[in-house]
């Protein structure tokens, strides 16, 4: 995650509202500083004339906070206090149920929940639209402010109201809050073949993904299947670690592209797994923003096969901003385009082998794992290829291309 450092205050923007009289502009600033003496003066009216003496930093967090959010779904303004959670989050450890959400339409949506928190056991699946927080109707409301809705003390419980696909009504879900430490690389061998699981992008995830690999190629594995199904992104920095351990040196992994510049972001080392070893990625609806600059670029240079169902579809890329009161904002500031030139926002990534799994076989799936670990595999990495035909067909592909590679 890139941060950009940019102290501003917004006494500065008060003092240009009320300190232009005779400076010289053009159109375009006049109508910026005729409406920050608008604004300058909504907040005079407030303070002198509302009905209670008003927290004057509360009206300036609250302006900030709408004025960044109106500009997309991703951007927001963090308080210090939230700020401090955000960071938290991307370090791997965090209050809450372990659901990434974004806005459509209004309404917050489940990008995907992350594999082992409160959620996933709870049933929540991607595409899922949250209309009500403990009762409490979602519409309108800003993405931060359903977020700490959903947050809280560990140990409490939140009841969700889901809109789901393909139900009548609405179901009501009621989950209980915890610590959600994630570990974001799970791998285990799988009938000869190496299967490596990415729930999240977070510091460390290229290391723990490299450690791996290592240990599965140590054991003779007859190819790789890493999966991103469910996996809601994380930080740019490590889908581009990630996607160097598969691509040769000087590979283009994926440009962004912003208004005031371009970047370009390149394979730096040579692939960590021999070129001729197959390769396998599985991702569905639940699979946006790192996990789609992955897919794109081990898809557009055919270094992968890319099984299941379309991604998410999201393209842009946010910087954190810090402010010098501890407030920060994420602001959406480029997007990303894979290798080939395609820009996949709102669009998603098409698989090469589509393989589409229903709700009721997700259910099936996800129950038969929960009855599994309450059995007593804990934490073990459980693959049923037997429910899970996207799993199955990841399987069947590297095992013919073994075949043929040995005729």
């Amino acid at each position: 995650m890139r941060k950009v450092f940019f102290p501003f205050t917004v006494g500065f923007l008060l003092f240009l509202a009320g300190f232009i009289t005779g400076t010289s502009k053009t159109v375009g600033q006049e109508d910026e500083y005729s409406y920050l003496r608008l604004f300058s003066d909504v907040l005079k009216i407030v303070k002198e004339n509302y009905v209670e003496p008003p927290n004057v930093k509360d009206l300036i967090y609250g302006a900030l906070s709408g004025m960044v959010s109106s500009l997309d779904p991703f951007s927001g303004f963090f308080p210090p206090d939230k700020y401090k959670e955000f960071m938290e989050e991307t370090e791997g450890e965090f209050g809450g149920i372990g659901i990434e959400i974004s806005m459509e339409k209004g309404r917050p949506i489940v990008v995907a929940p992350i594999e082992g928190t409160p959620a996933f056991k709870a049933g929540l699946r991607a595409g899922d639209i949250i209309i009500a927080v403990d009762g409490k109707d979602t519409f309108g409301k800003t993405l931060l402010d359903i977020v700490k809705q959903i947050r809280g003390k560990p140990g409490t419980k939140v009841k969700l109201t889901i809109m789901r696909k393909g139900l009548d009504k609405p179901i009501t879900v009621e989950i209980e809050r915890a610590i959600i430490k994630i570990e974001s690389v799970k791998y285990v061998k799988f009938r000869n073949i190496g299967y490596v699981r990415i729930t999240q992008f977070q510091h460390y995830t290229s290391r723990d993904l490299k450690k791996a690999l290592r240990d599965l190629l140590s054991q003779k594995v007859d190819g790789i299947i890493l999966d991103l199904r469910n996996n809601p992104g994380g930080l740019l920095s490590e889908a581009v670690k990630v996607s160097d351990v598969f691509l040769e040196e000087g590979k283009l992994i994926v440009s962004t592209k912003g208004r005031r510049d371009e970047e370009k972001y390149y394979a730096k080392e040579d692939p960590l797994i021999p070129k001729d070893l197959p390769l396998v990625v599985l991702i569905n609806r639940g699979s946006a923003s790192a996990s789609e600059i992955v897919t794109g670029a081990l898809q557009d240079h055919g270094r992968a096969v890319i099984v299941g169902e379309r991604s998410f579809g999201k393209a842009s890329v946010q910087n954190i901003i810090p402010l010098e009161d501890g407030s920060a904002i994420k602001l959406t500031v480029a997007y990303y385009y894979t290798p080939k030139g395609r820009l996949i926002h709102k669009k998603g990534i098409n698989p090469d082998v589509e393989v589409k799994m229903d709700q009721k076989t997700w259910e099936k799936l996800a129950d038969t794992i929960r009855k599994m670990r309450i059995e007593g595999n804990g934490q073990k990495v459980i693959l049923l290829p037997e429910i899970d035909v996207q799993l199955r067909k990841a399987l069947e592909i590297i095992e013919a291309k073994t075949l043929k590679r040995a005729a």
